[in-house]
C-alpha cells in the first residue's frame, strides 16, 4: 500500500480544521476531563474519508513546512499555527532492543541509527486492559516528569489475548533461511537450526511448513508439507543446511513467496518467515526493489513477512524496511532462551493477525498543552490528513500484542482539564472493514509523580524510552542520566520481580560504563506544538 509522510499542506484541510474548531468551541463535541475514556465506532459510515481525529478545545494545524509557514506569492513565508496532531502507523517490532542488548553485551555501543525507542518500549509487558474480540483497547495515563512543567503521557493500545496453542488457526509457514558465508559465525545459522527445531516441536499436526534456503542462489529444500507425519523429514532438511557463498536476499525472498503462494492453505495463517543476518551483497539489496518482485503475493493473497534477525553484525535497516513494507514485523534473537520466547511463548502473536493497516492519531489540546514530542516512531510517521485514508499503509498487529506511544508533554501554566484524545483505526484482516476506538485523558490523570508512583509499568516504559534516547544521543526533557536510569530499573525490577526489567538495568549499566558516565539532562524544543 501507499505510504506518505509529512504534515498538512492543503489549503482545504486548513479550512476544514478552522470550521471544525468553530463547531468544537460551540459545544458540539464534549470530552471527559477526569479520567481515561474509551469509545469504539464502526467507521463504515465515514466512507474511509481522510481526516484527523477531533481535538477538544480547538484545532491547530501545520503545513509541510511546520513553523516556517506557507509560501506567499512574494516568496516569503507566513507564520503557520502550531500543529497539535501526531499520527503514526502502529509498530510491534522489538528487534532494535534485542540487537542493542547483544551489542552492549559484547562491549560496544550500538550505532545510533539502529536504536528505535518504540521497539525498546514494546519489548516489555505493559499490563493494559485487553478487548474481548478483534480490535484494540485504548489506555492512556501519565505522570509528572523530572523537568519543570514536563510530563509523560503514555498511549497504550492492546489487542485481545493470544489464543492457547490448540485454539489458534492452523499455520502455513514458509521459512526462508540465509545460508550465506556470513551465517557461519557462532550464533547465526547454528541458532537458526536450533530455533527451527524448537518450532518443529511446537507446531501442531495440522500446521504446514516449507523450507527455502539462499546464498548466491535460492533453493527449495521442502515444499509446503503438513507436519502430521513429517517432523522427521523437516528436521533432516534443517540439519542439512550449511553456510556457503554470498547473500542474495532478493532470490531467497522471491523463491519463498513463490512457495508460499503455491502452497497456500485456505483458512490458515499464511506467512513467510525470514531468518537472516540481512547482510545482502548480491542481487537487489534495496528493500523497495526486493519487495517489488513479490508485490502481487502481498496484495492478492495477503501473505505477510515475519523477520527474525541474528548475528553480531546485523543488517538492521534492511530487515526493518522489508518487514515494514512487507506488512509484517521483526524480532531479534541472540540465544536459545530468546528463541524459545519467540517460537514458543509468543508464537500465536507472530502467526495470526487481528488488525491490518492500523494507525493511531493523538490530538493534543492547545488549551492545556504548550509542547509535545513523540518519543520514537520517526520512520512510522503518517501525514495527519492520511489517518483515515485506508490506501495509506499502517501496521499489522496480532493477538497478544501491545503498542505503546510515549510522549513528553509540556503543559501550560495552570492547565486543568482535557489533555489529549487518542484514536486508533484499523481494518478487519478478513473483510477489510474499518473500525476505530478512542480514548482521552485529563490533567488529573497525569498529575502523580513518575518515580515512586503507583504505576510500575509506566516507570519501566519511561526507563526504556529514556535509555533508547540516550543511546542515540538525544536530550529528552526530564531524562535522568544513565546511572540514575539503571538505579530506577533495578528498583522497579525488585518491586515487580520481572527478570526482563533486571536485564534492562544491566544493559543500561553497560552503556553507562562504555560512555564513561556523566550523562546530563536535556531540555529544549519549539515554542509551541509538536517538537520534531
Amino acid at each position: 500500500m501507499e505510504r506518505r509522510t509529512g504534515k498538512y499542506g492543503a489549503r482545504c484541510a486548513r479550512t476544514w480544521h478552522a470550521a471544525l474548531g468553530v463547531l468544537l468551541a460551540g459545544g458540539v463535541l464534549l470530552t471527559g476531563c477526569s479520567s481515561t475514556t474509551t469509545k469504539e465506532n464502526s467507521a463504515m459510515d465515514r466512507g474511509g474519508a481522510p481526516g484527523p481525529a477531533p481535538v477538544a478545545g480547538g484545532v491547530a494545524d501545520g503545513d509541510g513546512d511546520g513553523a516556517k509557514g506557507a509560501k506567499k506569492q512574494d516568496g516569503l513565508r507566513e507564520s503557520a499555527p502550531p500543529d497539535y496532531l501526531s499520527t503514526f502507523a502502529l509498530d510491534v517490532d522489538t528487534a532494535s532492543y534485542g540487537y542493542a542488548r547483544r551489542t552492549l553485551a559484547y562491549g560496544t555501543l550500538p550505532e545510533p541509527s539502529t536504536v528505535r525507542p518504540e521497539e525498546f518500549v514494546n519489548s516489555f509487558r505493559q499490563g493494559y486492559r485487553r478487548p474481548a474480540g478483534n480490535g484494540f483497547t485504548v489506555n492512556i495515563d501519565g505522570a509528572r516528569g523530572g523537568a519543570d512543567g514536563w510530563s509523560l503521557v503514555r498511549v497504550g493500545l492492546a489487542t485481545r489475548a493470544a489464543p492457547a496453542r490448540d485454539e489458534r488457526p492452523p499455520a502455513a509457514l514458509t521459512f526462508v533461511v540465509d545460508i550465506s558465508g556470513s551465517m557461519a559465525e557462532t550464533g547465526r545459522l547454528d541458532l537458526v537450526k536450533k530455533s527451527l527445531g524448537i518450532l518443529t516441536d511446537e507446531l501442531r499436526d495440522d500446521d504446514s511448513v516449507s523450507l527455502v534456503t539462499f546464498s548466491d542462489k535460492a533453493k527449495t529444500l521442502l515444499p509446503m508439507t503438513r507436519l502430521r507425519d513429517h517432523r522427521g523429514t523437516i528436521r533432516d532438511r534443517v540439519d542439512s543446511m550449511e553456510p556457503t557463498d554470498s547473500t542474495n536476499l532478493e532470490a531467497g525472498i522471491r523463491r519463498g513467496y513463490d512457495e508460499a503462494v503455491d502452497g497456500r492453505v485456505k483458512g490458515a495463517s499464511n506467512r513467510v518467515v525470514l531468518l537472516s543476518d540481512a547482510l545482502a551483497n548480491t542481487g537487489a539489496t534495496d528493500a523497495e526493489a526486493i519487495l517489488e518482485r513479490i508485490g502481487s503475493a502481498r496484495r492478492e493473497y495477503g501473505i505477510t513477512l515475519f523477520g527474525v534477525g541474528v548475528g553480531s553484525d546485523y543488517g538492521d535497516a534492511l530487515m526493518e524496511q522489508l518487514t515494514n513494507k512487507g506488512d509484517g514485523h521483526t524480532t531479534y534473537i541472540a540465544d536459545e532462551t530468546q528463541a524459545r520466547k519467540v517460537f514458543v511463548d509468543q508464537l500465536p502473536a507472530h502467526l495470526e493477525l487481528t488488525a491490518r493497516d492500523a494507525k493511531a492519531q493523538v490530538a493534543f489540546d492547545p488549551e492545556t498543552v504548550k509542547q509535545f514530542k513523540l518519543i520514537g516512531y520517526e520512520d512510522r510517521k503518517v501525514a495527519d490528513e492520511d489517518f483515515r485514508n485506508d490506501r495509506v499503509d499502517g501496521g499489522e498487529v496480532g493477538p497478544g500484542h501491545t503498542v505503546t506511544a510515549l510522549y513528553a508533554v509540556h503543559l501550560k501554566d495552570g492547565a486543568a482539564g482535557h489533555v489529549a484524545t487518542a484514536t486508533v483505526r484499523w481494518l478487519d484482516p478478513k473483510t477489510r472493514a474499518p473500525h476505530e476506538r478512542t480514548g482521552s485523558v485529563a490533567t488529573n490523570a497525569i498529575d502523580g509523580p513518575l518515580w515512586g508512583g503507583d504505576s510500575k509499568r509506566l516507570q519501566v516504559t519511561a526507563v526504556a524510552a529514556y535509555f533508547a534516547d540516550a543511546l542515540r544521543g538525544g536530550r529528552l526533557p526530564g531524562a535522568p542520566g544513565l546511572a540514575e536510569l539503571a538505579r530506577q530499573a533495578e528498583k522497579v525490577a525488585s518491586q515487580t520481580e520481572d527478570d526482563s526489567v533486571r536485564k534492562l538495568a544491566t544493559a543500561i549499566g553497560q552503556a553507562d560504563r562504555l560512555k564513561g558516565g556523566g550523562d546530563d539532562n536535556g531540555t529544549g524544543g519549539a515554542p509551541e506544538g509538536e517538537i520534531d
